[in-house]
Order: structure tokens, then sequence, then C-alpha cells
């Protein structure tokens, strides 16, 4: 039987090909048919989640929320030291120095990726702005948020740090970062689904011996990370209470 494993879309490109090179790792370590299967944007990756196509993922904290309490999903790992921080970037010949600069009406680009989005939001409020007096430029991806910037079509763009972080240094270079969040809590995680329970136990363990060879620490690094560590539901709960309570 073949399981379908899925990444959140938020990856950075640079990450592609190492994502593939840990599903064959990870086959090769468990025995399991696993079948890496990619998804072009976050509704097209969420329809596969609430149609139960999804056995394995590495989530974003917004969806962790419905594959947690909807889907019947277990958190096993997340990235040694990683957390999902927000930041908020102009044009590097943009006058605004602080996001208390920004004025009503301002045109503001974002992906569709929520958690982000909330991040984002909240830490535009010390200029008052929110949904109601903004212009949202909805994107694909971290990538077209930033050329929104360089097309001036936004004055402003919200990314995922380690997005932003990923892009080439030709673009950063033509980039300004306003702010960046410290929240230090919230992160993605790897995630079981149910027709893969009984195999957690064993993929977890061989997650976390992953840095303790050449290999496995040469496919971490490819990823961005330098270890897994384990992630509990207690813990995946109090994200998703934190989550929830941002976005109210």
């Amino acid at each position: 039987m073949s399981f379908i494993f899925t990444v959140s879309p938020d990856f950075t490109p640079a990450h592609l090909s190492g994502w593939y090179i840990f599903n064959t790792w990870l086959q090769k370590e468990t025995g399991l048919a696993l079948h890496l299967e990619l998804y072009d944007d976050f509704q097209s990756q969420r329809d596969a989640i609430q149609n139960d196509t999804i056995d394995l993922i590495y989530a974003n904290s917004f969806d962790a929320a419905i594959l947690v309490r909807e889907k019947g999903f277990l958190p096993l790992v997340k990235g040694a030291g990683e957390s999902d921080e927000t930041v908020i970037a102009v044009p590097d010949e943009s006058h605004i120095i602080d996001v208390s600069e920004l004025n009503a009406g301002v045109n503001i680009a974002f992906t569709n990726n929520p958690d982000v989005k909330v991040l984002g939001m909240m830490m535009l409020e010390p200029a008052d702005l929110g949904v109601d007096n903004i212009n949202t430029l909805s994107m694909d991806s971290y990538i077209l948020v930033a050329k929104s910037l360089l097309k001036k079509e936004a004055e402003v763009g919200v990314f995922l740090a380690a997005a932003y972080d990923g892009l080439s240094s030709m673009i950063k270079k033509q980039l300004r970062v306003l702010v960046r969040s410290e929240v230090n809590v919230i992160h993605h995680s790897l995630m079981i689904g149910p027709r893969l329970l009984e195999q957690s136990a064993a993929i977890q363990e061989a997650l976390l011996a992953m840095n303790a060879d050449v290999k496995g620490q040469g496919i971490l690094n490819d990823l961005g990370f330098k270890a897994w560590e384990k992630s509990d539901k207690e813990e995946m709960e109090f994200m998703i209470d934190l989550m929830e309570g941002l976005a109210n």
C-alpha cells in the first residue's frame, strides 16, 4: 500500500530537491511506500486534507488545527530550534522606516498562508491598520510577494521569515525588513495521519536519529534543519489555541 506525504506549500524553492531526497531516505529507513505529492497552493493542499488523501505532512501551524481536531493526525517531530516567524518588508527605496508610518489604503501583498497573515496583521496594529482599511493583494507564493514589491504593485509585503531569508541575494538587496516577529512558539510539524498511526513510533525513532550519521545530516542540511526534535500533542494543542486566540 502506498501512502501520500506532502509538505506545506510555504517551503522555499531551494529546499525542493531536499524534500524528494528526504522522502526517499524515509522510505528506505521505514520500508514504507511513500509518495511525495506537492501542491501548488494552500487551498489545493487543504482540499486534499479534507478529502483524506494525506497520510504524512510537514504542516504549518494553521493547518494543524484541522489535522489534529478533525482528521485525527498526531505530531511526530519539528525542526530543532525552529520557529515560524513573520517578516514585514518594503522596497529598499521606500521612504517608510517604521510600521507606524504606514497609512490607511496601503497596498499589502500576502500569500493565503493564514498563520503568517494573522501574525502580519497583528504586527500592523501600530499603524492602526486592519482588514477594513488596507488593500490586500493575494499572491500564490512568497516569490510573487517579493516581485509585487519590486514591480511597485504593492508597497508592503508580508512573508514567512524562512521564505524571506531564502530569497535570492539579488532580490533581498532590493528589499528592506521593517519588522520581524519573535513569537518563538509557533512552528511547522511533521504530522502522521490515521492510516499510518501504527508506524508512528518507528517513523519518529528514525527521524530523531537522522542527524546521527553523515548522510542523514546532509539531508537535514538540505532542508535547512540541524535535527528533528520530538513534538507532542499537548504542545500542539497549546500552539493551536494560541493561533486561534491571535486570529480572534
